[in-house]
């Protein structure tokens, strides 16, 4: 869905229009974009349930009006141990994507610390005008009144439905009497959840990190878990400088490491820029770039500090690698905002899959991201403890050189990073709008295999796969291949495009 505004006061682009309609409820209440997204993701725990949860982590790429860039990580710690009292709760299950299917790891083992109540406390601390407790009201209405399931969100929750049968209190929250998941047209309702947003919106985050529900979680992992009091009391929002990179006169703000995802987009755009610095990449070059920035990532090139990837040498070794070529679900969400005073906020977050245990009395899932292949490329268990997981969510802030500014990000874990990029690519190499550079079909190259999404030429499609024989042509559009939802400020106003690959939803508000 995609809309373009006169003069309003605001844009909103979100996974869900009860999202989108929370964020815009506190811009027109006279709250700036801050409020916007901090309401909004509250919102989207009840909306997006199986997307994210104040049990995961997520970060916001915050550009104030006046004063530089920040960049609030507030993703999942690991734990301060690595083994459990007890047998460690840690075992898989197969995502079906339909025509793809996926492992991930839950359990309790599976838990790291959530950052997301301790990250949208901070943000209401330095950037927000109005009060926690008004913006969990939309949230605590959502959960109580419920929300009905839309076929997006049906969907996700048919693809991870084993997660949400393992355990009793999953069950009871999320299942009906035959144990079957939510279906498009049913209601979900999460009173507890309104319950705990209100109790947090009076106590603090401390009372999640410190208090009463560090106290559940610390109990609940006791056993076979990993979770105690002292790293959650010692989780802390880390305030970062964002990455900036600079393609063909545009500039592009992201995610800096730790996490891979902003740098591996950024490394794409240097690696476009050296393969084809004087035309317009194609689809070959596109996918050839994306594969190499992957290879990169398996060497690990993106850790620690993430300046090496970056470095021109490694960047024109890698453009020849791939010049000598080119012949020849985890649930996230993200918000995009910008207000009428020219703040820009955009906030990734996820859950993960969720490990399939609440916290109790809250209707809290945490997540399962030490579970997850994509945050632990090296394998499961080998963590450093307490220390800040990576992650491929990038919310960035891409910067014309006219001065329009565009916020975006994406969900769809390890295809965050090829969305954004074909994106980016779209607009700026294609200058296509807003709208088309999100519609547009996408490919993904992983591990020597190719997914290609329904909608390219035949002629193309043909070109593709000879190069890629190992390859899964999709018949349509999917939420597999990501969900980018932007907003952009121009000088007529602002647009806004939200992806239907995950029936996003846009809000102006005037």
């Amino acid at each position: 869905m995609s809309r373009v505004g006169g003069r309003r006061a605001g844009a909103v682009a979100a996974g869900h229009p009860a999202t989108a309609e929370a964020a815009a409820d506190v811009l027109a209440e006279g709250g700036n974009a801050f409020d916007a997204v901090v309401a909004g993701l509250l919102a989207a725990c009840a909306a997006e349930s199986v997307l994210t949860s104040l049990g995961g982590g997520g970060f916001l790429l915050a550009q104030p009006a006046s004063g530089p860039p920040r960049l609030f990580d507030f993703f999942a710690q690991t734990p301060r141990r690595r083994e459990a009292r007890g047998a460690l709760d840690f075992h898989p299950i197969e995502a079906d994507f339909g025509t793809a299917r996926q492992v991930f790891h839950i359990g309790l083992g599976s838990a790291a610390v959530p950052g997301v109540v301790r990250g949208l406390f901070e943000i209401q601390r330095s950037l927000c005008r109005l009060p926690m407790r008004r913006l969990v009201e939309p949230a605590c209405a959502l959960a109580r009144e419920g929300v009905r399931i839309n076929p997006m969100q049906a969907h996700a929750f048919r693809i991870v439905a084993p997660i949400y049968r393992a355990t009793p209190e999953a069950r009871a929250l999320f299942c009906d009497a035959d144990g079957q998941v939510p279906g498009e047209g049913a209601v979900l309702k999460q009173p507890l959840l309104a319950e705990v947003l209100e109790f947090l919106a009076l106590e603090g985050d401390r009372a999640f990190y410190e208090g009463d529900i560090a106290d559940l979680i610390a109990r609940l992992c006791a056993e076979h878990g990993l979770l105690e009091r002292g790293a959650l009391a010692g989780y802390r929002v880390m305030l970062r400088e964002p990455l900036a990179v600079d393609y063909r006169g545009w500039r592009l703000l992201t995610n800096p490491p730790p996490a891979s995802g902003g740098l591996l987009v950024a490394l794409g755009l240097r690696l476009l820029e050296a393969t084809a610095a004087e035309a317009t990449p194609d689809l070959h070059t596109l996918v050839e770039v994306m594969a190499e920035t992957e290879q990169c990532r398996r060497e690990g090139l993106e850790t620690p500090s993430g300046l090496p990837a970056l470095d021109p040498g490694l960047v024109a070794r890698h453009a020849r690698e791939i010049e000598g070529r080119l012949a020849a679900h985890r649930g996230t969400t993200h918000l995009s905002v910008i207000d009428a005073d020219g703040n820009c906020a955009g906030l990734t977050a996820s859950n993960g899959e969720g490990c399939g245990h609440l916290i109790p009395g809250t209707g809290i899932m945490l997540n399962n991201m030490l579970g997850e292949a994509d945050l632990n490329p090296r394998g499961f268990h080998r963590w450093i403890p307490d220390t800040r997981l990576t992650s491929m969510m990038a919310p960035g802030l891409l910067v014309a050189p006219g001065g329009e500014r565009i916020v975006l990000g994406s969900g769809g874990s390890n295809r965050i990073r090829t969305a954004l990029l074909q994106v980016i690519s779209r607009l700026v190499d294609e200058r296509l709008s807003l709208e088309a550079a999100v519609l547009h079909p996408r490919v993904h190259p992983e591990g020597g295999h190719l997914d290609i999404e329904g909608g390219f030429p035949a002629s193309l499609v043909e070109q593709l796969v000879r190069r890629w024989p190992d390859h899964r042509l999709w018949p349509g559009s999917s939420l597999f291949f990501g969900g980018v939802h932007a907003v952009a400020e121009r000088s007529r106003g602002f647009a806004a495009a939200a992806d239907p690959r995950r029936e996003g939803a846009v809000r102006f508000v005037d």
